[in-house]
């Protein structure tokens, strides 16, 4: 009988009516479950499919719009990302995609009913926000994370026209500033609103119209100003959103001509008044002097985002030494190796560390802070898991030292500013540091290495780093071999982005197949030949394999040639129809046109 038990309990569950199957499906939430639902029977793909509410697609060219539509036929909330992470650093060249346009275009009829739209590194347009405004009537959250291409017209459509509003987080997006008042567009009737975010706007707002639309959302949990908002308005807006969670603060200085003390206790008496209050940021130009202003509420803060407060130790240590319960801390490289010290002392329940440069491009150190203050915080804080650490030195010892004491390690991201650095002790590589970072710590799934670093550190992530996920070079290797090692040894790696690295044809070549697991492989001024490229293609169907050179057509030098960027992902659409004139996209057919580019794929469309 309990030979036959498994059988029978498998007929039991495909014999359940859809209805059923859909009301069990739709308690499972992570896209990892639902996908793998989805797989078990065409029965369970139909239900899984009716039933699904929230996509996520991490590369907006990897489907179409209309295959999404056709595979899920009720969706309400979608989250896409656009261009490669290398984006961030300028190594992505303007105008090469990530268009949101098309996907609006085709939303707007299929899904009248979406609620919520996710975005990352989008090319956002104005119709595409007057679009959204227009046919979603019960639009509630818009989030652009690193967009661009949209002005204060197609925000002023959004206020005016989405009624439900909970949620606008304009995140580090590059927004034009064509008037303060798109404000002002919220109707009276908006109470809705939860969180706004509107940090990255440069230019003035309207004031008023901000005062009134707080004061009138009773809801609101998380509001981040731009540094427009300068600290002797922040109480007004304090005392009419004392229920916040997360406040980020606008210019934390005051004007010359007001009295200074009237301020300070002002500013403390509405901060004072706010007791949910956990998480902080903001303090563009942050006094000193009006630090103790937040001393009301540093006690019960979890989140605090200095990477704009050009405040120094050691006013920074002693307001970071107050805050007891931070789990999550960002900040500029003026926090230095004693500020660190302080936190290690101070911030048992420290989960995530953030250290940014002030001045990357300095010729030389304008800060006393080296891999002292790093090893300090992972002796200190036992709940470390999460580390991006910019610094212009670091040793083996110290990486050893890192890699023992915070075992339960899940991303760490170390940049060295100065390309090829090595140990500054021994002058050796340190491939043996961050190879017992990825021995010891057996979680990891984010990995970005700096410094001088030799095939053999790649060598140690492939046999060791097998839950690795992403995983970021610059400047390192010896040779192909690091690549071959990378690649036939990462089983999770999802996402791998190289720069300058001399990995070339051969390592890319032979392991091409692992290409069809990972989500996108970018590399840029390493050794990959054109010819690789085409063969590349030839390999894999199911890829597209972009090749972006803005030195012209590939075909204008020899196929032996490195070509600048290569960017590989998995796609379900086959190639794009809207890449402009320096990208290529490798036709797999050898018998066919071996590329295409934006003016002969439009033109075939």
């Amino acid at each position: 009988m309990s030979t036959l038990a498994p059988h029978f309990r498998t007929v039991m569950v495909n014999t359940l009516p859809l209805e059923v199957l859909e009301h069990i499906f739709s308690s499972i939430t992570t896209d990892k479950d639902r996908n793998s639902i989805s797989l078990v029977s065409k029965t369970w793909n139909e239900a899984e499919r009716c039933c699904r509410k929230n996509v996520f697609i991490g590369n907006c060219y990897a489907v179409s719009p209309s295959i999404l539509i056709r595979r899920f036929p009720d969706i309400r909330s979608v989250n896409i990302k656009g261009k490669p992470h290398f984006a961030d650093f300028d190594l992505v060249p303007e105008g090469w995609g990530a268009y949101f346009y098309p996907w609006v275009v085709t939303m707007a009829t299929a899904y009248p009913f979406l609620e919520e739209i996710r975005l990352k590194r989008m090319v956002v347009c104005d119709e595409s926000l007057e679009l959204i405004s227009k046919s979603f009537k019960n639009f509630k959250v818009l989030v652009l994370q690193s967009c661009e291409g949209f002005t204060t017209d197609g925000l002023a459509a959004i206020a005016a026209n989405c009624r439900n509003l909970r949620e606008l987080d304009l995140g580090e997006s590059e927004v034009e500033d064509l008037s303060g008042h798109w404000l002002s567009h919220f109707p009276d009737s908006c109470t809705s609103l939860v969180s706004l975010n509107i940090a990255c706007l440069a230019s003035e707002i309207s004031f008023s119209a901000l005062e009134r639309l707080v004061a009138r959302s009773p809801h609101l949990r998380t509001l981040r100003l731009n540094r427009a908002v300068s600290i002797e308005k922040l109480p007004k807006l304090l005392r009419h959103a004392s229920q916040l969670v997360e406040f980020g603060t606008g210019s934390y200085s005051a004007d010359t001509q007001v009295d200074v003390s009237e301020v300070f206790v002002n500013v403390s008496q509405a901060f004072s008044g706010c007791n949910k209050l956990k998480g902080l940021s903001g303090f563009w130009e942050a006094a000193p002097a009006y630090f103790p202003t937040i001393y009301p509420v540093h006690s019960k803060l979890t989140s605090l985002n200095l990477s704009y407060a050009t405040v120094e130790i050691p006013d920074l240590g002693k307001l970071i030494s107050h805050c007891h319960n931070l789990q999550r801390l960002w900040v500029l490289d003026y926090v230095e190796d004693s500020g660190l010290e302080e936190i290690a002392n101070s911030c048992k329940e420290l989960q995530e560390l953030r250290v940014f440069p002030s001045d990357p491009f300095a010729p030389g150190p304008n800060v006393s802070l080296t891999e002292q203050g790093l090893v300090a915080v992972s002796v200190g804080c036992p709940k470390l898991q999460s580390v991006l650490y910019f610094c212009r030195q670091m040793t083996n010892d110290a990486l050893v030292t890192i890699a023992r004491n915070r075992p339960n390690m899940i991303r760490f991201r170390l940049c060295i500013i100065e390309p090829q650095t090595p140990d500054y002790s021994t002058l050796e590589p340190l491939d043996a540091g961050f190879g017992t970072i990825v021995q010891h710590c057996k979680e990891l799934r984010r990995l970005s290495l700096s410094g001088l670093l030799t095939d053999r550190v790649f060598e140690y992530i492939g046999i060791h780093a097998k839950k690795l996920e992403m995983l970021s070079l610059a400047f390192a290797g010896d040779s192909d071999l690091g690549l071959h090692y990378v690649l036939s040894g990462c089983e999770s790696l999802r996402k791998l982005e190289i720069r300058d690295c001399p990995f070339g044809d051969e390592a890319l070549l032979a392991n091409a197949a692992k290409l069809e697991t990972m989500r996108s492989l970018w590399m840029s001024n390493c050794s990959v030949s054109f010819e690789a490229c085409k063969l590349l293609a030839q390999k894999l169907p199911g890829l597209n394999v972009e090749v972006i050179d803005e030195r012209g057509h590939p075909d204008t030098r020899p196929e032996s040639c490195p070509v600048e960027k290569l960017y590989v992902y998995r796609t379900v659409s086959g190639r794009r129809f809207d890449t402009p004139g320096f990208v290529w996209i490798i036709d797999e057919d050898p018998s066919s046109t071996p590329y295409s580019n934006g003016n002969r794929s439009l033109a075939s469309a």
